[in-house]
């Protein structure tokens, strides 16, 4: 039913990164490929069915019956996904439906880019951050940084988007504050009035992430599935070799360098926040007596429900008015935040979200290898996955854009011979 490995993938970031992903190759915590995927080496974090084993070369496609697909949402996913590189995956936050999972690479489909592939998750990492922040009393929906097109942290300046400073929680999430974000986690970390150490303050944060479905593998019912990177203590220590302090890790508080996790969390991660903190294992296989019980259990984060409003706030905003305001509709209340993964090449685009933002049907997943900024093609590919599901078609303005969005070509199709 699944079938085997195609590993493709890019080369990452700068040289800084590039250092960063070699000296993780030594601690054998990621495995590079031939073709320079880099994802996460079997070890701690199980397969999660004992019936999930190895694949025989060749393309992991995703086929059989008694499938939760919908075939017009999964058809309309891989025209859009057609020429690039990268994964489309929607969720029925209700009850935890695997609705689409398209998948690309320069060989062609491929499930791994979906459930395997341990990516740089970009800006969408904010809302689990300001989850775990408020969670953790560091915030509150008034805590504002003063944010000039970014700031300086020791010797090293990070940019950010324009937007009015001070800036607050929603209006960070919305226009995706860089600031705030490196300020506040970085603040957390070295926070010794709640926290007796930062060994305790990185645990306690790691233990809200993970409770998020973050890090690990979720379980879906296919094989292969892998958990990513979320540090903790002993791998800061081992990484750093016990000289690690906040501004080390820094830039984990924006979704890059020692963060990586797969476009499947980065979907569960948005119906959780759907669901007001809670989640349901995704499948993509209907129910049966057997798997009754483990795709119908609710996993419940460690966040309080009083705090997700804020972080939806934030993330209507985002649609409305900040950094994704480009896919805005009035035919439903979408809600969503856009990610920027650095890169050697162009950028990779990124965005999670859920709609309706009240009684949420559907959340969803893009992540489009060299698309650029976060609102040029993953914002815009998500919006039409939503807009089907919801309203059945798409309308003629969209239809448009999807034409453009399909014709859009990152990378040539690989020839007959190269498929061989």
């Amino acid at each position: 039913m699944y079938l085997c490995n195609n590993n493709e993938n890019n080369m990452r970031v700068n040289v800084r990164q590039q250092q960063h992903r070699l000296t993780l190759l030594l601690l054998g915590l990621i495995a590079f490929t031939t073709s320079a995927w880099a994802q996460l080496q079997p070890g701690d974090e199980q397969l999660p069915r004992a019936t999930a084993t190895a694949s025989a070369p060749g393309p992991r496609v995703i086929t059989g019956s008694n499938l939760t697909i919908d075939r017009k949402l999964q058809s309309l996913a891989f025209s859009l996904i057609k020429g690039k590189q990268g994964s489309i995956i929607a969720i029925d936050p209700s009850n935890g439906e695997v609705l689409c999972m398209a998948t690309n690479t320069p060989s062609g489909e491929n499930v791994d880019m979906a459930i395997a592939s341990a990516l740089e998750p970009g800006s969408t990492i904010k809302v689990a951050q300001a989850l775990t922040l408020l969670s953790c009393y560091e915030v509150d929906s008034e805590s504002a940084v003063t944010c000039n097109r970014g700031g300086y942290y020791g010797r090293t300046h990070v940019g950010c988007h324009r937007h009015k400073s001070p800036i607050k929680l929603e209006d960070a999430i919305a226009y995706s504050c860089n600031t705030w974000f490196l300020t506040y986690f970085q603040a957390m970390i070295a926070d010794r009035v709640n926290y007796a150490s930062q060994d305790e303050a990185l645990t306690t944060w790691d233990r809200y992430m993970r409770s998020m479905g973050l890090g690990s593998p979720l379980g879906i019912d296919i094989p292969g599935e892998r958990g990513g990177l979320l540090p903790d203590v002993d791998y800061m220590n081992r990484r750093y070799k016990n000289h690690w302090n906040e501004r080390t890790i820094m830039w984990v508080g924006m979704g890059q360098g020692d963060l990586l996790l797969t476009p499947l969390q980065l979907c569960n991660l948005a119906a959780s926040i759907a669901n007001r903190g809670w989640y349901i294992t995704p499948h993509i296989h209907k129910l049966t007596a057997a798997t009754q019980e483990q795709y119908t259990t609710r996993h419940e984060t460690e966040v309080s429900p009083l705090f997700y409003p804020i972080v939806i706030d934030g993330m209507r905003k985002a649609v409305t008015s900040g950094t994704a305001a480009g896919i805005n509709t009035k035919a439903y209340t979408l809600c969503g935040k856009t990610g920027t993964a650095e890169n050697s090449g162009k950028d990779h685009s990124i965005f999670i979200g859920f709609a309706p933002k009240d009684q949420p049907k559907i959340a969803v997943a893009v992540y489009i290898m060299h698309g650029g900024f976060g609102a040029d093609l993953a914002a815009p590919i998500a919006s039409l996955i939503v807009e089907q599901y919801l309203k059945g078609s798409l309308s003629s303005a969209s239809q448009a854009r999807a034409k453009r969005i399909a014709a859009k070509r990152l990378f040539a199709a690989p020839t007959p011979e190269a498929k061989k």
